[in-house]
């Protein structure tokens, strides 16, 4: 029986991802662990690896094709024994979607084609989707998917016209609602819903044609736009400045890097950055302040044992956070090591989904831009993101009288719902103890 290859979910949060590239072509043989094809997702590109062995008798999904749902079929595998052009032609009829639902699948699933059901009679209105309550006591009828994107959008999902069975919401609804269209008018004197925001069509019509050119976005960032939209709508946020002084973390790492060990060619074999220091403060504080390296739920506070820090990178088609594991554990040097792999895997967008998603806090460095000070967003499911402006030389005031000192502003952004104010305060106290004396991380 022929055996499909399903689009796998190589992440918790993937929902589509890209057929980049077929490793194998029709007809080819394949065996058990073979990498078939890379899929790009949200930040990284993949290798999907066969599970069953047999012909690959027909490609579904041509390389090169965007948006494929997770668990669509995308190319028919012919067992050992069986005729492959028969398979191949089975499949071509049939459709490219999946009967399993999604949540079942493994990252690199493959499943027997199921035999065809009976088709069951319509259901009632009533269960065929959850429904959610308006404001006018009457309940809107919508999908799963669909009350996910409306919320992620801040849209009530009441406001939205559904077009599906018997007037169910379904995703397309919530897309158009996005872009301004398909909102329900109001029931208080009939005008129409205010609209979520300027559609593409009315930004555009602001500019002359030939004026600009319209780049579509990528996966990548309407995942960033998503996620970080919902951040700041959903999450309290609050900001903690402070100025650190690191003179002595500035002559402490010119000293080590000049004493680092070098190679037969005369390459160091290591040359740390401020920013390695300041990930290993980080981590070091969320050890001494335990109750801010926590991550808010809604039914419990998720206290975590270890500080994974992510650090933002920016490559070209976005930013991606690799995440320092145990970093409150680990030497400066192996953070610098660490850092500069993971920095690099990720602008060439091979990083795995454990390096880069979860994380107890994140660092966010713009000291390399010229910036001073700035605030960061957090990114769920972390409760904090320190945002670290350029080290420089400022007058300061030292016992009644004007010194220079190389002084570093960072910006503690901290979830209210998980740390109240003096909580945020005693954990950027904390860093600020470790970065301006850094023979303290080293004890």
């Amino acid at each position: 029986m022929p055996i499909n290859i399903l689009m796998p979910a190589l992440s918790p949060t993937m929902e589509k991802g890209n057929l980049a590239k077929w490793l194998k072509k029709e007809g080819d043989k394949v065996k058990s662990g073979d990498v078939i094809a890379e899929i790009e997702t949200d930040k990284a590109t993949m290798e999907v690896e066969a599970v069953d062995e047999g012909t690959l008798a027909k490609i579904l999904v041509p390389a090169g094709t965007a948006d494929v749902p997770v668990n669509n079929v995308i190319a028919v595998l012919a067992a050992d024994g069986e005729d492959v052009k028969s398979a191949g032609a089975g499949a071509a009829s049939a459709p490219a979607k999946a009967d399993a639902p999604k949540a079942a699948a493994p990252a690199t699933a493959t499943a027997p084609q199921a035999a065809p059901a009976q088709k069951p009679s319509a259901p009632p209105p009533a269960v065929l989707a959850q429904a959610a309550p308006q404001s006018n006591g009457t309940r809107t009828f919508s999908s799963p998917l669909a009350r996910r994107l409306a919320k992620d959008a801040g849209i009530e999902i009441s406001r939205i016209n559904g077009t599906g069975p018997h007037g169910r919401v379904v995703a397309k609804d919530v897309e158009q609602a996005k872009s301004g269209g398909g909102l329900k008018a109001s029931s208080a004197g009939g005008a129409s819903a205010p609209a979520v925001g300027p559609s593409d069509k009315q930004i555009r019509a602001l500019f002359k044609d030939g004026t600009y050119e319209a780049v579509p976005h990528d996966n990548m960032r309407k995942t960033i736009a998503q996620r970080l939209s919902a951040s700041d709508r959903d999450i309290p946020q609050y900001y903690l400045t402070a100025d650190c002084d690191i003179g002595k973390l500035v002559a402490a790492r010119e000293e080590i890097n000049a004493a680092a060990p070098k190679d037969k060619e005369g390459k160091p074999a290591y040359k740390l950055s401020v920013n390695d220091f300041v990930i290993k403060a980080l981590a070091m504080a969320l050890q001494r302040v335990p109750d801010a390296n926590v991550s808010w739920t809604d039914e419990a506070m998720l206290h975590h044992k270890v500080s994974d820090v992510s650090v933002a990178v920016s490559i070209p088609t976005g930013l991606i956070t690799p995440i320092i594991r145990n970093a409150h554990i680990k030497t400066v040097s192996q953070i610098s090591a660490e850092m500069k792999d993971l920095a690099a895997r990720a602008k060439a967008r091979k990083l795995k989904p454990e390096e880069y998603q979860g994380g107890s806090t994140a660092v966010s460095n713009l000291g390399m831009y010229g910036i001073k000070q700035f605030t960061a967003v957090i990114n769920p499911p972390q409760s904090s993101i320190l945002a670290v402006g350029i080290s420089e030389e400022r007058p300061v005031v030292r016992h009644g009288k004007i010194e220079i000192a190389n002084m570093m502003s960072v910006t503690l952004t901290c979830d209210h719902r998980a740390m109240d104010g003096a909580l945020g305060a005693q954990l950027l106290a904390a860093f600020r103890a470790l970065i301006e004396n850094p023979v303290l991380m080293v004890v």
